[in-house]
């Protein structure tokens, strides 16, 4: 057997890290938790060099001693007393999931920030059980292992694929990317909402921009040489190769810029540049955080983007697998024409699927009167579930089940994905959720979903798919 632990690998390298390098970055881990303090936030990545670094504050003690603690148990109980995989993965969930509530103690962006970094640093569980068999299913011509993923928002710039991937989702969106680097909305831009689960941001498309993430998943996926262009050929038989490259599916959700004045050419460039690294892309036009991105969700506005942006993937030269699926985002806030509109374009240019929905500009009823709810921005989570849950089923009626929908939106558990695939879905996203819970909710979404199948009778996540029209 090869080496046991929590980590995924880092974000520069591959594999599980070697017990002493795990000590040493968890202690690393504890003492930023313990430097950390809600009225210091840490710098973002561009002050820092893309680094996270502690504010300049004096050391809680408290923390520190939590911190340490816990790092110490989950960064060396997992190498002993057993070698079955099961057991330590299960124990290592356990023990992410008693070092998650110290995250609330930061500043939203700045927990943000320190999740990435410890994924990347391999410093999360791994994933080491089979799904069950019945959350399996096969789309695009890709095998899924499960129908769960993480949606796009959370790895923004690629930084930690592979400790995101290592967790169990079955698959993981990086993005939106956007062409040329962007610091997106001034902070504070991120807020929580948690007696209802939920959180509002108006990020903006920060992004290190598409030569940055190029050469990240070029390294993670050691493609090309990091100097190589896309335009450059992909083996000897001039040919590029889709993503898939790696463990698990990859997902590559593309931005405009804000000071854009030609979307399709943002568009056409992050796929000429990204593509050959995706196993599917997706143009998100329904970010609300970017001012007129959502009125590209018009009918004639929406056929005109998909024409260009099908045609700048489909001249590049693919090999036998084809080029990789293409995806459009759909906001929440869309009347019934907006819908039929979108619909009869997906169904006229053959689109690849749907990501059913972004964040709403809406403020339900649960979260009036909340904290931070007239905050401006995207309110994402639970409150989200059951509009996005209905635009969903909408979107199966007027496709016809014809295109692959992923349903995204307040997710919280298995009943919730369930729920989502029964109206149509063929794959759910989480995100809200997951940055509330950590790694722990990802085996029990899981493990849920399959009890429902299971209950209800199916064999297959496939037959699940679809399920509430067909028996209305």
């Amino acid at each position: 057997m090869g080496r046991r632990g929590l980590g995924g690998g880092g974000g520069g390298g591959g594999g599980l890290l070697e017990p002493w390098r795990r000590g040493r970055l968890l202690w690393q881990f504890s003492s930023r938790i313990s430097s950390y303090s809600t009225a210091s936030p840490i710098q973002t990545p561009s002050e820092s060099g893309g680094r996270i670094l502690p504010p300049k504050s004096r050391l809680t003690w408290r923390r520190l001693l939590t911190g340490s603690v816990l790092g110490s148990i989950i960064g060396g109980g997992a190498y002993v007393g057993t070698s079955d995989e099961a057991t330590i993965s299960n124990w290592a969930f356990q023990g992410a999931s008693l070092l998650n509530p110290l995250f609330k103690f930061f500043e939203p962006e700045d927990a943000h920030r320190l999740a990435i970094w410890a994924a990347a640093h391999g410093l999360v569980p791994k994933e080491m059980r089979p799904d069950p068999s019945i959350l399996g299913v096969t789309l695009w011509g890709r095998t899924f292992s499960n129908p769960v993923g993480l949606a796009a928002g959370f790895d923004k710039n690629a930084e930690a694929v592979e400790g995101l991937l290592g967790l169990g989702f079955g698959f993981v969106e990086v993005g939106s990317v956007t062409p040329i680097p962007q610091e997106g909305n001034p902070r504070p831009r991120v807020f929580r909402i948690p007696e209802q689960g939920a959180i509002i941001n108006r990020y903006g498309f920060n992004s290190e921009g598409i030569v940055a993430v190029a050469k990240r998943l070029g390294a993670q996926h050691g493609k090309r040489r990091l100097a190589e262009t896309t335009r450059e050929p992909f083996g000897s038989d001039n040919r590029l190769a889709p993503g898939n490259t790696g463990t698990g599916i990859l997902g590559v959700n593309l931005g405009k810029n804000k000071t854009s004045e030609d979307a399709a050419a943002d568009y056409v460039q992050g796929v000429h540049t990204l593509s050959q690294y995706a196993d599917y892309l997706v143009i998100n036009i329904s970010s609300p955080n970017t001012p007129g991105l959502r009125k590209l969700q018009g009918r004639k506005q929406l056929q005109d983007l998909i024409k260009k942006v099908l045609a700048a993937r489909d001249e590049m030269q693919w090999g036998e697998a084809g080029p990789p699926p293409l995806l459009v985002k759909i906001a929440p806030d869309l009347s019934k024409q907006d819908l039929a509109d979108i619909a009869a374009v997906a169904l006229a240019l053959r689109l690849d699927g749907l990501v059913v929905t972004n964040t709403t500009v809406s403020r339900p009823d649960a979260v009036l009167g909340l904290v931070h709810s007239t905050e401006t921005g995207g309110l994402s989570g639970k409150p989200l579930f059951s509009m996005s849950t209905e635009i969903l089923h909408d979107m199966y009626v007027l496709t016809k089940g014809k295109i692959p929908l992923v349903g995204c939106g307040g997710i919280s558990s298995g009943e919730d994905a369930y729920k989502k695939i029964r109206a149509g879905a063929s794959l759910v996203q989480l995100y809200t959720a997951f940055a509330y819970e950590g790694p722990s909710i990802l085996p029990r979404i899981k493990s849920e979903l399959a009890a429902c199948l299971e209950r209800d009778g199916f064999k297959s996540l496939r037959e699940a798919v679809g399920a509430d029209h067909r028996s209305c």
